[in-house]
């Protein structure tokens, strides 16, 4: 679960990165408000996503998942947080289906996916 929820924070974490290049996917992203480049201030939260929120969550699910010995939090306190990550993840695919942004809506099973990884992580630990 850990490899597959890691792939998929690496497929949200590069989208993010290219947002922040000035890829035009805005409609895709921040609740679709900004179709094509998004404004520099979208841009720097989306370097921030990419580059330390989606990067730190990934090592995280890693050393939970036991596939990375990163010891960056105890047991207790991963199976803590991942289930976090479920309840974020998950409110995460529910906005993404909220969307006004028909393109958005393509970020649900992403968001879910992650979710049910964290989930079942959670649970199995």
């Amino acid at each position: 679960m850990a490899l597959v929820a890691s792939a998929l924070l690496l497929i949200t974490m590069v989208f993010q990165l290219a947002l922040a290049a000035g890829a035009p996917w805005g409609s895709a992203a921040w609740g679709g408000r900004k179709p094509g480049v998004l404004t520099p201030g979208m841009r720097v939260a989306s370097a921030f996503a990419g580059l330390v929120v989606y990067p730190w969550i990934t090592l995280l699910v890693l050393d939970a998942g036991q596939l990375a010995d990163l010891n960056l939090v105890d047991r207790s306190a991963g199976v803590a947080i991942l289930w976090v990550l479920t309840g974020l993840f998950g409110l995460g695919a529910v906005a993404n289906l909220a969307s006004p942004s028909k393109v958005e809506k393509i970020w649900a099973p992403v968001a879910a996916g992650i979710a049910l990884c964290c989930g079942l992580l959670a649970a199995s630990l």
